[in-house]
């Protein structure tokens, strides 16, 4: 899944595709390296962001979105709105990927009377708290339940399983250490019989390890890539799809897998 930030403040490309033109181009650039979707964001949920008002995120995503009706690859959205969920699957979104586990009024419903597939993502706290002190007793029991809870309610209002993809949340209030227990014991996820969605790319606690800063974490987000597929992740949502997709194919081959 390659990710297409069209916001002026998301952590690690913030404004470097903000205009139409820049994110239709960054978006087709993906595809051609590989990408097997991509994630259309309009609202940056780094850690202190600002939320965006429905005008402005509908402003920046819809003309994205509708240029790419002949992508030769499913398109997704990256939002909380009900009101943007409904315009993006209007619009031909094959799926919704939401922060808040689709919580907001009217959410599950919405996805729910359509076909698309829905990515439901745990957090603690809100974007401008999450990162201040988030504690738990187990990370992963805790995320997993969560989860398990999310998408009961989504198959209860009649959202076919095979339509339902998990998302451990990594670095939405989860200190360094959570994230790295979430993704050594990623498997226990796999458990519930959901897609698993790994978003580690360039995330703040790889750079807590390395010391780098978020433009060169590339290493160590391909490591954190890798780790995750071994873990069971199923779609891995990244800034870097060319080379992502080049070290998927040396791990498959490798492991006498087809790495076309």
């Amino acid at each position: 899944m390659g990710i297409v930030n069209v916001t002026p403040d998301s952590f690690s490309d913030g404004g470097k595709f903000l205009g139409r033109d820049q994110s239709i181009a960054h978006a087709r650039k993906l595809i051609e390296d590989g990408a097997d979707i991509v994630d259309i964001g309009g609202e940056s949920t780094r850690p202190g962001a600002a939320a965006a008002g429905l005008q402005e995120e509908l402003d920046r995503v819809m003309p994205v979105l509708e240029a790419l009706r002949d992508a030769a690859v499913p398109v997704s959205i990256d939002t909380q709105k009900t009101e943007v969920m409904k315009a993006a699957i209007a619009a031909g979104a094959a799926m919704i990927n939401d922060v808040n586990a689709l919580q907001a009024e009217g959410a599950v419903e919405t996805c729910a009377a359509s076909s698309v597939a829905v990515c439901l993502m745990h957090k603690q706290g809100t974007p401008q708290t999450m990162q201040q002190n988030p504690v738990y007793g187990d990370v992963v029991a805790e995320v997993k339940a969560f989860l398990l809870a999310r998408a009961d309610a989504c198959r209860h209002a009649g959202i076919a399983g095979d339509r339902i993809v998990v998302d451990p949340g990594f670095g939405f209030g989860k200190t360094v250490q959570h994230n790295f227990e979430l993704l050594r014991q990623l498997s226990s996820l796999t458990s519930g019989g959901y897609a698993v969605l790994a978003g580690y790319s360039r995330k703040s606690s790889l750079g807590a390890v390395t010391g780098r800063p978020v433009e060169e974490r590339l290493a160590a987000s391909l490591a954190a890539a890798l780790i995750a597929v071994q873990n069971g992740a199923t779609i891995l949502r990244v800034h870097d799809v060319r080379e992502t997709v080049d070290v998927l194919k040396v791990w498959r081959a490798a492991s006498g897998k087809d790495w076309g």
